[in-house]
């Protein structure tokens, strides 16, 4: 393989993503991906009654085989037709794993409720990217989750994917892909996903450690070209980057607190019950509309930056340097 051919996967990966995001009117393997995972819950409720967290681990061991094997297939064919088949095709699984276009527009179209008065629509269109009841938030509320929504999902949905494509391409990346969604729809700890989604929780966490804190050292040495508070990016991170039941949430939501000079976090509502929260950020000044467009500006610049060094790892693993 060399080096054209070894970085291409990422780049149409990226291209296409930017473009055109994700594309609804297709079909889409990370929707297939839930389906096999509300499939699956079901039966482990059914088969694993008493057992649920042995169903769990049996749930999230069959949804990532499956979500790795199918595109490895897929690739071997393609790579054993030729190089450049397979390049597209692995660019055509990287686009699908890439997330950055739909953040930036899903929470857009938050700002564009706001902007426009409506705080209904506002509501609605934030419940579309959040997981928290969004019934009783304010304008800035809502705002603000919005906000930690896209600092959040920087790494989650964008750099971690591109880390584990750099690695092993869009096998690793699928791999990943499907343990973040799992985490996403079982790995709640309440009473219901306590047992049943605990090893997929562990199992997110553990993949984006990493991930995670890289992300947050590309924000913050992008945070300065876009105008934004380099020292207070930094100062919040070291300080609040822990605040948070998750080891990794806080590490680049800090960061965007700090950069932007706003408080986020504080308790939520997730289906009907409170949950308390410690405050990440100072409330230096207070949120406003704007602050989702400078989330995405800020997603989008440490993407960037996260992206160019696995775009060198990429080379040098798949371009024949190293093998």
């Amino acid at each position: 393989m060399n080096y054209l051919t070894a970085v291409l996967p990422l780049l149409i990966g990226a291209a296409a993503d930017c473009a055109i995001g994700d594309p609804y009117t297709m079909p889409h393997p990370i929707r297939l991906i839930g389906r096999l995972i509300s499939r699956l819950e079901v039966f482990v409720r059914s088969h694993f009654a008493g057992r649920l967290r042995t169903g769990g681990v049996f749930l999230a061991i069959t949804v990532l085989f499956l979500s790795a094997i199918v595109p490895l297939i897929i690739l071997i064919i393609c790579y054993s037709i030729s190089l450049l088949l397979g390049a597209v095709a692995e660019g055509v699984m990287c686009f699908y794993l890439m997330a950055a276009r739909d953040l930036r527009d899903e929470s857009m179209k938050v700002y564009k409720e706001i902007d426009s008065g409506d705080i209904e629509g506002a509501r609605k269109a934030v419940s579309m990217i959040v997981g928290r009841d969004t019934a009783v938030l304010d304008e800035a509320g809502i705002i603000r989750a919005a906000v930690e929504t896209v600092a959040e999902n920087t790494s989650d949905g964008v750099t971690a994917p591109i880390m584990y494509m750099s690695l092993g391409g869009a096998v690793l990346g699928f791999f990943y892909k499907a343990a973040n969604t799992m985490d996403s729809m079982i790995g709640y700890r309440n009473e219901k996903y306590a047992d049943i989604g605990r090893f997929a929780a562990r199992l997110d966490d553990v993949l984006n450690y990493i991930p995670s804190r890289i992300t947050a050292l590309a924000m913050i040495v992008c945070a300065p070209l876009l105008g934004l508070d380099v020292s207070g990016a930094y100062r919040i991170w070291k300080r609040d980057r822990r605040k948070h039941a998750s080891p990794n949430s806080a590490q680049t939501e800090s960061v965007c607190a700090g950069a932007l000079g706003v408080r986020l976090s504080g308790d939520a509502y997730y289906f009907g019950e409170l949950h308390k929260k410690e405050y990440i950020g100072d409330a230096l000044r207070e949120i406003e509309n704007e602050d989702i467009r400078r989330a995405n500006r800020l997603m989008y610049a440490g993407s960037a930056l996260v992206f160019a060094g696995a775009f060198i790892i990429r080379a040098l693993i798949f371009g024949g340097i190293i093998c």
